[in-house]
This record gives structure tokens, C-alpha cells and sequence, in this order.
């Protein structure tokens, strides 16, 4: 599948909890990595979606929070993912980085560079990538 999204994650549905209009759907990668995505029940449907389905999950690079420090900080945001940078390419106005998982997948963010001058984003530093479960966007094979 080729789309703009730089991250694009292949895993399998492990569970999915219905509400009224939305719901929550839980992935997980290949690596062990967990995803959680909130998407309309329409759309689970039509999706054909079910524990043990193979999905992918679209996150675009912009969606992703990066942080240093959460140290004593509750985020509402499902998705805090552990890793290490492995690269930072700053360009005019944004920076690229790239974080490695806790499961070995690689995830792309672009943040501002004031954003990654501020955070002091190196090679080898901790990061904790934020995505809320309403900015992931799921697909399967037809």
C-alpha cells in the first residue's frame, strides 16, 4: 500500500471495545508493540474488523508527540510509546526524527525544530512517542 503516511504499522486486532458511536480498537505489532485506535463503528465494520484480523495502522508523521521527561505526568493520550532516537534531520522550519520502539519498529516525527532544539533530540537520547488513538487510521487487505 503506498501512501503519504510514513508510519505505517502491520499488525493484528487483539480486541475491540464497542460504544455508541466510536470504538476502540486494539493492535498489536509484530515486535510486541501495542497500538490503540479509535475509529467509528461504521467503520470497524466495514473493515470487516475482529480479533486475530491483520490491519495496518496509519499514523502521519505531524501526529506525533515527542517527549522527554513524563516523569510524575498522566497524559490522556492512549498511545505513549518507549524508544530511542536513532536519527534527527533538520531542515528550514521542521525536523525529522526517527525513534526506534521498545519492539523494534521504527516510528517517523515531525515536530518544529525550536520543539527539538528544546528537547536537545540526539542520537541515542529516550524519547516517548505520544499519538492519541482518534489520529491512527486503520486499513486491511481486501
Amino acid at each position: 500500500m503506498l501512501t503519504s503516511a510514513r508510519n505505517q504499522f502491520r499488525g493484528k486486532v487483539i480486541g475491540i471495545k464497542t460504544g455508541a458511536v466510536n470504538d476502540e480498537v486494539a493492535i498489536k505489532l509484530p515486535g510486541g508493540t501495542e497500538l490503540t485506535a479509535v475509529i467509528t463503528c461504521t467503520s470497524t465494520k466495514n473493515l470487516g474488523l475482529a480479533p486475530g484480523k491483520d490491519v495496518i495502522a496509519l499514523i502521519k508523521a505531524p501526529w506525533v508527540i515527542l517527549a522527554t521527561d513524563l516523569n510524575g505526568i498522566k497524559l490522556s493520550a492512549r498511545n505513549q510509546l518507549k524508544g530511542t532516537v536513532t536519527e534527527v534531520k533538520t531542515g528550514a522550519v521542521n525536523t525529522e526524527v526517527t525513534v526506534k520502539l521498545a519492539g523494534g519498529e521504527e516510528l517517523a516525527a515531525v515536530i518544529t525544530n525550536e520543539s527539538a532544539d528544546t528537547l536537545k533530540l540526539a542520537a541515542g537520547k529516550p524519547v516517548t512517542a505520544i499519538v492519541k488513538a482518534s489520529h491512527m487510521i486503520l486499513g486491511v487487505a481486501e
